[in-house]
């Protein structure tokens, strides 16, 4: 089991930053991957960027050349900076841990943090 505790949303104008930070503990030694997904109201949870335990990144189209994910492993945590904010990019984003174990994979989610950008 893994638990993941966000922080770092808030609310900024268009062209600020954010940075979101998600701590890990637990299993965490069986982590395969982590990310941060957003979702907006009636719409469905949508992957923003990933990094992998061998350190692979992949990010949403919308969010590339402005939002970069990293890790920290001596804290257990793994970071999304985010410049160049856009209204569009206001959302509730989701901390997100990929287990894999014996074969099967497992998902955890934490809590969500509101990001709010104003035009």
């Amino acid at each position: 089991q893994v638990q993941l505790v966000e922080s770092g949303g808030g609310a900024v104008q268009a062209g600020g930053s954010l940075r979101l930070s998600c701590a890990a503990s637990g299993s965490i030694f069986r982590i395969n991957a982590m990310g941060w997904y957003r979702q907006a109201p009636g719409k469905q949870r949508e992957l923003v960027a990933q990094i992998t335990s061998g350190g692979s990144t992949n990010y949403a189209d919308s969010v590339s050349g402005r939002f970069t994910i990293s890790r920290d492993n001596a804290k257990n945590t793994v970071y999304l900076q985010m410049n160049s904010l856009k209204p569009e990019d206001t959302d509730v984003y989701y901390c997100n841990a990929e287990l894999q174990r014996g074969g099967v994979f497992y998902d955890y989610w934490g809590q969500g943090t509101q990001v709010t950008v104003a035009s």
